[in-house]
């Protein structure tokens, strides 16, 4: 019996193994069919609560609930872009304040790398005069007008598909029993637990990415460094993106800084630099990873590995995807018997005792 118990093991784990190629395959042929779709279910696991809540202490219907969340969605997205594009409008605003700096620090470097810096002309004029600058800026506007149009397509998507999956969502429980007779506890169990940990994920990053926003927000307001809550608030919104994000920010401050303060004053270059750096190095390499491993139950250095694999998998939104992927996968190898090996090395290595997932749409009712 246990030969033909080990044989199945071994046979389970070739066509799983199998499938993980065959499924990274799919997955990245279909990206753009499926990737809207997950991130309209991750936002509608979300924001379930809410509509739960609406449904249950505020008498609204389902359906209405899932619109008026779908659309506070729409409208928290909206006024975060509408804040960013202030942002840096008023920076754009106060280019000529800026460019006769921008043109010492040019020369600086020219007399370094000699680039062929041409006094008679403004900054602009002899950065456009390279011919590998003109092509790249050239093929920048050509890709962001149409990541633009298309984003702007795919977002309007990812809202629909959310609120139809929110009003749909109140017929799961009985589609999953009527589909699965004798596995339904199990599967209703496996998805509160991904809703659970999923909406933790989202609190953590949203709570670390607030905190270091405000730091940011404080210590170049100190500094008397032009446009803080620009800073404070691109701090908050790249925090969001996992690596890269944190480093856009932090180039981005560092840049602006010495556009602002270069030649007068150079310790507000250094406090600026040392500031960004403590901030992302600190809170964006040490505590988050810490904390989301803690708190998911996942291993620091799994989600890092995770990270590559779905940033090769979807690229950019992948990379958005991979911690929420990763529980998901996670928590359906815990309650698969032979993949409970898997799910014990993607995990932290500490059992969270006691402790019951978020979300009560699953819940029995009484």
């Amino acid at each position: 019996m246990s030969e033909n118990s080990n044989f199945s093991k071994q046979i389970f784990y070739i066509l799983f193994f199998i499938g993980i190629i065959a499924a990274v395959f799919v997955l990245k042929t279909l990206s753009h069919i499926l990737l809207p779709v997950i991130f309209a279910v991750i936002l509608g696991f979300t924001f379930l609560p809410v509509v739960e809540k609406m449904r249950n202490k505020l008498h609204f219907p389902w359906a209405l609930a899932s619109i008026l969340v779908t659309l506070l969605a729409v409208v928290i997205i909206g006024l975060l872009f509408s804040l960013l594009m202030t942002g840096i409008s008023s920076i754009l605003g106060n280019y000529p304040k800026y460019e006769r700096k921008l043109e010492i620090i040019f020369q600086l470097f020219d007399s370094i790398f000699n680039f062929g810096f041409d006094e008679g002309k403004t900054f602009f004029e002899n950065i456009w005069g390279f011919q590998k600058i003109r092509d790249m800026v050239q093929k920048f506007a050509l890709l962001l007008s149409s990541g633009l149009v298309n984003s702007g397509k795919s977002i309007m998507m990812v809202f629909l598909l959310m609120a139809f999956f929110l009003i749909e969502i109140e017929l799961t429980k009985k589609k999953v029993v009527l589909a699965f007779t004798k596995k339904g506890d199990q599967i209703k169990g496996i998805a509160k637990s991904v809703i659970g940990e999923v909406t933790q994920f989202l609190s953590i990053k949203f709570f670390v990415s607030l905190a270091t926003g405000l730091i940011v927000f404080a210590g170049t307001a100190l500094v008397k460094m032009d446009f803080p809550v620009i800073w404070g608030f691109l701090a908050f919104c790249m925090n969001f993106i996992p690596i890269f994000g944190s480093i856009i920010s932090c180039l981005t401050t560092i840049l602006f800084a010495m556009v602002q303060f270069f030649p007068n004053s150079y310790w507000q270059i250094i406090v600026i630099t040392i500031l960004m750096l403590s901030v992302n190095m600190i809170i964006g390499n040490i505590l988050e990873p810490k904390i989301e491993g803690e708190g998911l139950g996942i291993s620091p250095f799994v989600i890092l590995i995770s990270l590559s694999l779905w940033g090769y998998i979807w690229g950019f939104l992948g990379m958005l995807l991979a911690v929420p992927m990763t529980v998901m996968i996670k928590i359906s190898c815990e309650n698969i018997e032979y993949l409970k090996p898997v799910a014990a090395i993607i995990g932290n290595g500490k059992e969270k005792s006691g402790k019951k997932p978020a979300g009560g749409f699953f819940k029995k009712k009484s």
